[in-house]
C-alpha cells in the first residue's frame, strides 16, 4: 500500500508540474500575442527615380516563398488530408530542413527572378528571422541580390516561441510581404485584414494584412500596387469573405478615385470553381479550398486567368512529400485588376523546386 500511494503522489505531483508548464506557456504566448495596428505607414528604401508611363509594357510577379523551406521533400505540421481511398494524410515538418537547405531555395527563388527581370516582384512568406528558417534573413538576400530596385517590408507573422510539434518546434517567427520595384514609390500603407481571434487559432495564423503602393505616373494619376496573403487555415472560408470586403472597398476607392490597381499575391483560394479539380490528384479538395471567382469581385475588377493556368498550376498540397500527381494542386496565386489597365498573365513552371508555390508573371500597359 505504501508503494501505491507512493506512486499516486508521484504521478498527481507530475500530473501538477505538468499544468504548471502548459498554464505558464499559455500565459507566456498571450502576452506576447498583438496585432500591428492598421494603417500604418512603411519605410521605402533605396527609393528609385524612374516614373511610370502610359501604354509602356510592363511586368510584374508574385511569389509565395514558403519561407525557403518547401522543396520536394518537405511537409508541413499544420496540414491534413485525405487520400481519394480514405487514407488520412498529415505533414510532420514544423522547421526546414537545414540552414543550407533555406539558402539553397531562397538561391533558387533570385535565380527564377534575376531570368524573368520583372519590373516589379511581390513575394508572401518571407522571413527575417525566425526559428523554421533556421534565422536566414531572406529578406535581406533578395534585396541585396536587386540592387537597382527599391523595397518595403511589411510584416505579417511575428510569434512567440510556438513549441509544436515537440519533435520539430516551429519556433518563434518573424516574416512577412516583401514588395520591390524598379520605379519611384510615392508612398507605402500596411493595411490589416481581420482574423481568427479563436484562443488557439490566433497564436498559429498570420497577423495578415496587405501592402498598398503608390507610384506616380507622368502626366498624373497613380498606379496603385498591393501584395496580399490572406488567411489559409481557414474552414468554410469566412475570414477571407470577410477579408476580400476590406479589399474591395480599397481598390473600389482608388479607382474611383481615378488611379490603376494592381492586386497580387497568394489568395489561399482555388481561381474559379474550374480550378478546383482541373489538376490530376490523388487527393480529395482540403478543407482550406474556397473558391475565388469573378462575382466576387468589385464590377470595375477584373480576375486575370493565366493563359497556360490548365496546365500550370501555382500551388501544392503540403500534407505529404510531393508527388507528381498525387498532391492536390490549383491555381491560387495571381492577379485582379482595374478594367482600365490591359494584361495578360503566365504562371511559371518551377516543378515546385523552390517552394510550394509557383510564381505568376502579368505583363500590363496603363490605358
Amino acid at each position: 500500500m505504501k508503494i501505491l500511494k507512493r506512486i499516486g503522489i508521484g504521478l498527481l505531483s507530475l500530473i501538477g508540474i505538468l499544468l504548471v508548464v502548459i498554464i505558464g506557456y499559455v500565459g507566456y504566448m498571450q502576452m506576447h500575442y498583438y496585432r500591428i495596428p492598421d494603417n500604418r505607414k512603411l519605410s521605402i528604401k533605396n527609393n528609385q527615380s524612374k516614373q511610370l508611363s502610359l501604354h509602356h509594357l510592363y511586368f510584374i510577379i508574385t511569389y509565395n516563398v514558403g519561407f525557403g523551406a518547401y522543396n520536394h521533400n518537405f511537409d508541413f505540421f499544420m496540414d491534413k488530408g485525405e487520400l481519394k481511398n480514405g487514407t488520412k494524410t498529415q505533414g510532420t515538418r514544423g522547421t526546414a530542413f537545414s540552414k543550407q537547405s533555406v539558402l539553397a531555395s531562397t538561391d533558387g527563388v533570385i535565380k527564377t527572378m534575376k531570368k524573368q527581370n520583372p519590373d516589379f516582384m511581390l513575394f508572401q512568406e518571407i522571413d527575417t528571422h525566425s526559428t523554421r528558417s533556421h534565422y536566414v534573413n531572406q529578406v535581406n538576400l533578395v534585396e541585396h541580390a536587386f540592387k537597382n530596385y527599391d523595397h518595403v517590408f511589411a510584416n505579417n507573422f511575428h510569434s512567440a516561441y510556438l513549441a509544436w510539434p515537440l519533435y520539430d518546434p516551429h519556433g518563434s517567427v518573424q516574416s512577412g510581404l516583401l514588395s520591390m520595384s524598379k520605379y519611384h514609390m510615392q508612398s507605402a500603407v500596411r493595411r490589416k485584414y481581420p482574423v481568427s481571434s479563436a484562443f488557439i487559432s490566433k497564436f498559429t495564423d498570420l497577423d495578415r494584412c496587405f501592402t498598398v503602393m503608390h507610384y506616380p505616373i507622368k502626366g498624373g494619376k497613380e498606379l496603385i500596387v498591393i501584395n496580399s496573403h490572406m488567411s489559409a487555415y481557414d474552414k468554410g472560408g469566412k475570414m477571407r469573405k470577410a477579408q476580400m470586403k476590406i479589399l474591395s472597398k480599397v481598390i473600389e476607392a482608388e479607382y474611383k478615385a481615378g488611379n490603376y490597381v494592381i492586386v497580387g499575391g497568394d489568395f489561399n483560394h482555388a481561381l474559379g470553381r474550374d480550378m478546383l479539380t482541373h489538376f490530376d490528384h490523388q487527393e480529395k479538395i482540403p478543407s482550406w479550398v474556397s473558391v475565388l471567382d469573378q462575382k466576387m469581385l468589385p464590377k470595375d475588377f477584373i480576375m486575370v486567368k493565366a493563359t497556360n493556368r490548365e496546365r500550370v498550376a501555382t500551388v501544392r498540397s503540403t500534407d505529404m512529400k510531393y508527388r507528381p500527381k498525387v498532391n492536390y494542386q490549383t491555381v491560387g496565386d495571381g492577379f485582379i485588376i482595374s478594367k482600365n489597365i490591359k494584361a495578360k498573365a503566365t504562371d511559371i513552371n518551377t516543378d515546385y523546386r523552390y517552394a510550394d508555390h509557383n510564381p505568376v508573371r502579368l505583363g500590363f500597359s496603363l490605358k
